[in-house]
């Protein structure tokens, strides 16, 4: 991609955040606070995070799981969407994160809708399934993408006819057409797209995207039967 070509998506991604998100609702402060922090700058764009607001807003989700917390940007969005009783479980590696997200999420007065574990995503998920835990009416994958295929198994036990699954940064600047790709995350997103054609309780499409992010896109599946 030119440079020019990432010039214009900024821009338009700009225009779009300028005209439809207002000033504070895209939780402009919890970025900052996750730059003052030293966070990673991986956490989605606002106009992504409105998206991730207006499908679960669609779906009627009052359960919601969220793989990779980071400093809480996109839980944001996903808690505001709920109804007062609805619940975000969220499951963040790194204490450092998890502490940012959740300052974040308490000066957006939204801490009550959230409930924060730490831990391998892997082992939390298993305590998740351990437990019997309510299955859950969206969920959304955002963290190490070589443990996306197993995120993805466990997903499905921890899901019901009609939970919609999301999935983010599965293009990976369209490196993810490469088989012999030695990035395991490249290996993780392939491994996880084969696995999702292959499961017949799933229906799976793929959107690419541009923006301020550069070159991506989401895997979205519907859990059928």
């Amino acid at each position: 991609m030119s440079k020019k070509a990432k010039e214009i998506w900024k821009q338009v991604d700009q225009y779009f955040t300028d005209a439809l998100i207002a000033p504070g609702d895209g939780f402009d402060t919890a970025l900052e606070e996750n730059r003052k922090a030293a966070l990673p700058t991986i956490d989605v764009t606002p106009l992504q995070g409105k998206f991730l607001e207006l499908l679960v807003r669609a779906t009627g989700a009052r359960r919601v799981l969220e793989i990779g917390t980071l400093g809480g940007y996109s839980t944001l969005w996903l808690a505001r969407a709920l109804p007062p009783d609805g619940l975000v479980v969220t499951l963040e590696l790194e204490p450092h994160h998890a502490e940012v997200a959740k300052r974040n999420l308490e000066a957006a007065g939204l801490a009550d809708r959230v409930e924060l574990r730490i831990g391998p995503a892997a082992e939390t998920l298993a305590g998740l399934a351990k437990e019997h835990a309510a299955p859950f009416d969206f969920i959304f994958i955002d963290a190490d993408k070589s443990g996306y295929p197993e995120y993805l198994q466990w997903s499905m036990k921890l899901s019901r006819p009609g939970t919609l699954i999301v999935a983010d940064n599965v293009v990976r600047d369209g490196k993810v057409i490469a088989p012999e790709s030695p990035d395991p995350n490249i290996q993780g997103v392939r491994r996880f797209t084969e696995l999702a054609a292959a499961e017949p309780r799933l229906s799976t499409t793929v959107l690419q995207t541009v923006g301020s992010k550069g070159y991506d896109g989401f895997a979205i599946a519907v859990v059928l039967h």
